[in-house]
């Protein structure tokens, strides 16, 4: 037992390790023709909770926008947008706490966008995010004890990022993309012409026929095409109504 545990435990952090990983390197998500413009974090309303460490509002904005031009700095589209982070409250765990409490560092960003060159906010209300360090071998017996303030400002400040990535992709409209949804929608319109072709291919023939042929066998042919519609949509309700 005493072998087995040292290596369950290097499993772990293994598998902790594999949570940390950056996407930065890999291409960005399509976000239409984004390009970043104006970069602002603002920490003046910034509450610390009371069990952190220090840090001041230069260095949260500081850090906010080195994560927001890290991240959309990536894309060279062809329109303008700006981006604003206000800062609203941060933990960061501090040295010296037992290994057993093994504190987390959160941060909570409210973020913006606008349309730079229509000088309008796209967003009706601020999206509020909240973000907690992710799990890895540093983070596992509490990040306090494993790693300097500098470096869980800049994990958080990814992470917060990041997510402000995923909710623009939320909203592709902003970005003059298709809507989510809008093919699932376009689907039975598309249908719905080709649903209108036999009716008024039945039509003609009909037309065709009758006075071709004076003789009842057209209407005949007619009115058996037309009662077999009429009678497939009453056999489905007829069974739902003899189950109570």
């Amino acid at each position: 037992m005493p072998a087995i545990r040292p290596i369950a435990f290097s499993f772990v952090l293994l598998a902790l390790a594999a949570c940390q990983k950056s996407d930065l390197a890999e291409p960005p998500v399509p976000l239409g023709p984004f390009r970043l413009g104006l970069n602002i974090a603002v920490a003046d309303n910034i509450q610390k909770v009371p069990i952190s460490r220090e840090a001041t509002k230069a260095e949260w904005e500081a850090a906010i926008e080195k994560a927001v031009q890290d991240r959309f700095g990536r894309y060279q589209g062809d329109k303008l947008y700006d981006i604003g982070i206000a800062i609203d409250g941060y933990a960061l765990a501090p040295p010296g706490i037992p290994v057993v409490l093994k504190p987390k560092s959160i941060l909570v960003i409210t973020a913006n966008i606008w349309d730079d060159a229509a000088k309008k906010k796209l967003n009706p209300e601020g999206k509020q995010i909240m973000v907690f360090e992710k799990a890895s071998p540093e983070t596992f017996i509490g990040s306090g004890l494993t790693q300097s303030k500098e470096k869980q400002m800049e994990i958080l400040s990814y992470n917060a990022i990041k997510k402000v990535e995923q909710w623009l992709l939320t909203n592709p409209e902003w970005f003059g993309l298709p809507p989510k949804g809008t093919k699932a929608a376009s689907a039975p319109t598309a249908s719905a012409p080709a649903a209108q072709a036999p009716a008024s291919a039945a039509a003609s023939p009909a037309t065709a026929v009758a006075p071709a042929a004076p003789v009842k066998v057209a209407p005949q042919t007619v009115k058996k095409s037309s009662a077999k519609p009429s009678k497939t949509p009453l056999l489905l309700p007829d069974p739902a109504g003899t189950v109570p």
